[in-house]
């Protein structure tokens, strides 16, 4: 069943983050079987109180080992270096179950 990884992410130097972690994740996305279904600024938080102007960004997967065998590999352990004092993130995992 399908997994999908939800990321709200403050992002202090919008540049530095796309040309660095940006390319490099999303390079490792693609290469670990994930796609990208939502990449953008300007998350409007309706409820709670994290998140307003964030940046958003859904990816899809083949199921949860897949998701999180990327999530734990040594690969993105490094790529996570590089938005390392320059982002704030949320992320989630959640399997989809079929809906009827």
């Amino acid at each position: 069943m399908a997994a999908y990884m939800i990321v709200l992410a403050k992002i202090a130097d919008r540049e530095r983050f796309l040309s660095g972690y940006g390319q490099a994740a999303a390079a490792l996305i693609q290469k670990h079987g994930g796609r990208y279904l939502l990449r953008g600024p300007g998350v409007q938080v309706l409820e709670g109180d994290w998140g307003d102007g964030a940046g958003a960004v859904i990816s899809e997967w083949p199921d949860m080992p897949t998701l999180r065998a990327f999530w734990d590999s040594p690969e993105y352990a490094e790529v996570k270096k590089l938005r390392e004092d320059i982002a704030d993130c949320r992320v989630w995992a959640v399997e989809a179950p079929k809906i009827n």
